[in-house]
């Protein structure tokens, strides 16, 4: 048996769900488990327990599971890159403990919170709080054996407008890596009125004709279309799957010389890890500088085929590591945004994400902001709602004019084959050339 590898974990959660005032849910789930790869020729076995007694037996079944896989379909050998073995450094410091706190308080605040969204115009509200402390342990074949523990934390308010036929929706949320503080660190009685404005505003919003544009994206936005966009086109499993219009093209000018990307697990964000899913320490990698593709994301299957470092190799739960982003983001420049809209003179201003699709083969996309401004001489003026962003994700990144100084990171999970990881994407305010909007309602 050429390699194998063990994760443990163990994890506590808390989550509270708050609906118009009443409480939907209040859950606390504890677990443990493990999951057991081995490595044979150029196949893997994978088992995954919640009996931690059989971890032996598991390790035992994943071999006999590669073997067979071997014997029965001969595959090119998988040379598994080397990796830098972690130092756990700057963790996240914690400054109030979550578990100190009764559940009784969490849900008053989480009450008071929902309670300010319930502005004039307000037909429903929904609160959301989460919490988890997990401790993961990795150890393989080579001599690998580290372990780190790690608290997330998050809420969300949600807000539904209703007048006349019409419902529109303003959502806030926060999520991270650090303790209670988080409702110290943003303010989110502010948000949920954020949320209920924007909900109420957007009922008086005209939907924009469609049509192309020059365009600047706000940071969520900008985030969005970031990792959408061109973070799964970087994944290196869809490169050699033949699914990423960037496959070939480290090296190449793709983008505007003011573009630079980074993947970083070791910021402090929501995308955070001390090291990943195959024991690679954290650091930041460099997808584009200058407008050029620099490299792709890693695991070290991928790394070992295609050259590169191994560092985004990543898992939820008793899962098979995968290639995932963690917090990606583009790099601020110089411009002000009150520059960048008076240089835009008339356009369109978009804010927010609602979602939307991406095919990172062919390099198209399809995105819903959450609203818009007309902007005219230079002024923002009116409100836009159900606006919609598509186009070519390289025309795109060519047409990028200006990029602000303003960068911010939003979190959330992101999905793939299946499973759901914490990521965080940001941006500066950035001005695009042209792109084509239209109506996404």
């Amino acid at each position: 048996m050429e390699f194998y590898d063990t994760r443990i974990l163990k994890s506590i959660s808390t989550s509270v769900v708050l609906d118009n005032g009443d409480i939907r849910e209040i859950s606390n789930n504890f677990s443990k488990g493990a999951s057991v790869r081995a490595l044979s020729g150029g196949s893997w076995g994978f088992v995954s327990l919640e009996n931690l007694e059989k971890l032996d037996e598991a390790l035992g079944t994943a071999k006999k599971l590669a073997n067979t896989a071997r014997d029965k379909c001969a595959r090119e050998e998988i040379m598994l890159a080397p990796i830098e073995k972690p130092h756990l450094m700057n963790l996240p410091h914690i400054k109030e403990n979550p578990g100190d706190i009764p559940i009784e308080d969490k849900v008053k605040l989480l009450s008071e919170i929902e309670k300010t969204a319930r502005i004039d115009g307000i037909k429903s509200t929904t609160a959301i709080y989460s919490e988890s402390l997990m401790t993961v342990n990795y150890s393989n074949s080579e001599g690998l054996d580290c372990e780190y523990t790690l608290n997330r934390i998050g809420f969300a308010i949600s807000a539904v407008a209703y007048s006349e036929g019409n419902y529109q929706i303003g959502r806030e949320s926060r999520f991270g890596v650090m303790g209670f503080e988080i409702f110290k660190k943003h303010d989110a009685f502010e948000l949920a009125r954020k949320a209920a404005t924007t909900a109420v505003e957007l009922l008086r919003a005209s939907t924009p004709k469609g049509g192309i544009y020059p365009v600047i994206l706000d940071q969520e936005l900008a985030g969005v279309f970031i990792h959408e966009a061109v973070g799964h086109a970087v994944e290196a499993d869809h490169v050699l799957e033949g699914n990423s219009i960037l496959s070939g093209k480290i090296g190449d000018q793709i983008a505007s010389p003011l573009i630079a990307v980074y993947d970083d697990p070791s910021l402090h964000e929501y995308g955070y890890y001390p090291f990943d899913d195959e024991g690679a320490a954290s650091k930041k990698t460099t997808l584009i500088e200058d407008g050029i593709l620099k490299s792709f994301l890693h695991s070290r299957e991928t790394a070992g085929k295609l050259g590169g470092i191994s560092r985004n190799s990543r898992a939820q739960g008793y899962s098979r590591p995968i290639i995932r982003m963690s917090n990606t983001y583009i790099a601020d420049a110089e411009m002000k945004f009150d520059e960048m809209i008076s240089e835009l003179k008339n356009g369109i201003y978009l804010k927010g994400s609602r979602g939307g699709q991406v095919n990172s083969g062919e390099g198209v996309f399809q995105f819903n902001a959450e609203r818009g401004f007309i902007v005219k001489n230079g002024e923002i003026t009116s409100p836009l709602r159900d606006v919609s962003l598509s186009g070519n994700t390289l025309e795109i990144l060519n047409d990028v004019a200006a990029v602000g100084n303003d960068r911010e990171m939003n979190s959330g999970r992101c999905g793939k084959a299946g499973q759901l990881v914490p990521v965080s994407d940001g941006s500066p305010h950035i001005h695009v050339k042209k792109a084509i909007l239209g109506g996404s309602g």
